[in-house]
Parts: C-alpha cells; structure tokens; sequence
C-alpha cells in the first residue's frame, strides 16, 4: 500500500474533514481515503463504504447481504417453577444445639 502526504492543506478544509468523519464514524484518514478513492472512481466493496456503528448493524448488514431478512427462533414453552427448597431440616444445621 501507498503512503501519501498532504501538505499546505487549509485549516477549514481539515476542519471539514473531521466533522464528516465523525459523521461518518470513521477516522480522518479512513474518511480522506475513500473520499480520494471514489475521487478516482475505485470501486470499494460495500462493507468498506459504510463503516457499521455497532457489532449489532454489523450483523444485520452482512445477514441482508446474504439474502437473510430475519430469523424466527422457536420459544420452548415454559413449565411451572419448582417449589423452594426447604433448608430448615436438622440435616442442615438449623437444630444443632451444640
């Protein structure tokens, strides 16, 4: 990969920049990249377009892209709860008068 340096570059343009990274939820330069690279007309894959906020939208995102809208899961049914255990037996030291 290339490394380029950009010098001489007026202080409201770098300011713009950073508020639309952070727009963006990326860093300056990720944001200078693309900005640069769709600029020379280079066809990003769509994950590196938009940077995902959350490991949440990540998922969504690449299930959408999979064709996956959505996933029903079966909710096994709920039985009724167990009594409370009793722990008053001498068995468990409530009687020990030693």
């Amino acid at each position: 990969m290339a490394s380029l340096t950009i010098r001489k570059l007026n202080d409201s343009a770098k300011a713009k920049l950073r508020v639309r990274a952070a727009e963006h939820g990326r860093s300056m330069e990720e944001e200078a990249r693309l900005i640069l690279e769709g600029a020379v007309q280079v066809q990003l894959p769509q994950a590196a377009r938009e940077k995902p906020r959350s490991f949440y939208q990540s998922i969504r995102r690449h299930l959408a892209e999979a064709g996956i809208d959505g996933i029903e899961l079966e909710i096994p049914p709920r039985g009724p709860m167990r009594e409370t255990p009793d722990f008053s037996g001498p068995e468990f030291g409530a009687n020990n008068d030693e």
